[in-house]
């Protein structure tokens, strides 16, 4: 592999195991969520604070945003565009709602690993920061987010280390 490819090889490595799995620091987002159904996932055990959906939303918004950026165009989220609303909390929509995330983050990955080098050091439209800095706080995120939802199944008396 030559180094052009390796350093952005290596950044999609990173959000690849922050999301899917193999993380050095323990379960990764998706491993959080294979126990959790959809009573879990739109339940608040916790006062003002999201649900384990909620934050699986708003993750997958901000894959996207990050996607939209590396494509050129400005993106900065608000509101419901921040954090979508939880439709009716049904199986079937909880499986839809993983699964949009995944394949939301799928394409993030494969679209880092794809990039030239030279791509991490340009700034992000409407930014004062780069690529290289905006895809390791989109890796940071996702982990963050991740401890929140340990957090809200142990709250809920599920299995979450």
């Amino acid at each position: 592999m030559s180094s052009v490819s390796s350093e952005c090889t290596l950044v999609a490595e990173q959000l690849r195991r922050a999301f899917e799995g193999d993380a050095w620091h323990g379960p990764a987002l998706l491993e959080l969520l294979k126990d959790v159904d959809a009573a879990t996932a739109a339940a608040k055990p916790l006062p003002d604070v999201h649900s384990i959906w909620e934050l699986v939303l708003h993750v997958a918004a901000w894959d996207g945003a990050a996607c939209q950026r590396l494509g050129g165009k400005k993106a900065q989220l608000r509101g419901v565009a921040n954090f979508p609303t939880v439709p009716k909390p049904t199986e079937a929509a909880w499986r839809k709602a993983v699964a949009h995330a995944k394949r939301t983050h799928d394409v993030l990955v494969k679209t880092v690993a794809a990039l030239p080098e030279s791509r991490l050091r340009e700034r992000v439209p409407g930014k004062k920061y780069d690529f290289y800095f905006m895809l390791h706080g989109v890796a940071q995120h996702e982990l963050y987010h991740a401890g929140q939802i340990a957090i809200l199944k142990k709250a809920q008396g599920s299995r979450g280390d």
